[in-house]
């Protein structure tokens, strides 16, 4: 976050990166359709964003661009949620240091924290469908599956928890992705959508309005928000040491 951008200096989304068949190509069909919405080749400017947005919406419903969206591309590297061509460097060298510290570890809960998703100052615990019903049990109701047609979370291609198990091969390993909410998706995505133009075709620089709208977007100044984020935060890393003990 240095640049105030989400993603790398290479434009990659990096829990968009760690495919584990290494197939990085393709994009949803709804992608490809929606791209010059999405990222459009020219600096910030008004463009009638929300009506556009919100016919997109009824058009196709949210679930359905939520999954074509933010699931994860391979084609447009300028565009918003690009996974790469490869494993990034700074990827490779967290999963090595991942492997060489845990060589021992016969269960990991790993807790991945993210912001963007769900009610305001809320979190979700997004899990694998195949640990839902044991993460369930352990963490309770906040424990959701990707399932965007019931619950605020979607499936995401080459996300970080994926690759956990690779890094430990020797562990039982239950990830949880703690999502805390922030904006509602529209106003999220415009954030991310105005900072990319910026980024690739305005000056990029880190004193324009988009970044610090992406910076407010996924880190509100609102005490409110903050304070209930680390107490939350705090209460699932007690959860997490007591299941493991």
């Amino acid at each position: 976050m240095s640049w105030l951008r989400r993603f790398n200096e290479s434009n990659v989304d990096l829990n968009r990166n760690f495919l584990s068949d290494g197939a990085y190509s393709g994009a949803p069909d709804a992608y490809v359709t929606l791209n010059s919405f999405l990222n459009p080749p020219a600096p910030p400017r008004m463009d009638f964003y929300t009506l556009k947005a919100a016919w997109l919406v009824l058009r196709y419903g949210m679930p359905a661009l939520k999954v074509a969206v933010v699931g994860g591309q391979y084609e447009y590297p300028k565009g918003l949620f690009f996974g790469g061509k490869r494993l990034e460097q700074v990827g490779e060298r967290y999963q090595t240091f991942l492997a060489e510290r845990f060589t021992s570890a016969e269960r990991v809960i790993a807790v991945d924290v993210h912001t963007g998703i769900g009610d305001y100052a809320e979190d979700i615990l997004i899990v694998q469908p195949d640990d839902f019903a044991t993460l369930h049990s352990m963490f309770g109701e906040r424990v959701v599956p990707p399932d965007p047609r019931n619950t605020d979370a979607y499936p995401v291609r080459g996300s970080l928890d994926t690759m956990f198990s690779r890094a430990m091969p020797k562990a039982r390993v239950f990830a949880i992705t703690q999502e805390f909410g922030t904006y509602n998706p529209t106003k999220v995505l415009h954030a991310l959508r105005e900072e990319n133009r910026w980024h690739h075709y305005g000056g990029g620089t880190i004193e324009h309005a988009t970044k610090e709208t992406l910076k407010e977007t996924f880190c509100p100044q609102d005490e409110v928000w903050r304070e209930a984020v680390l107490k939350r935060g705090g209460e699932l890393l007690k959860q997490a040491l007591l299941q493991l003990q």
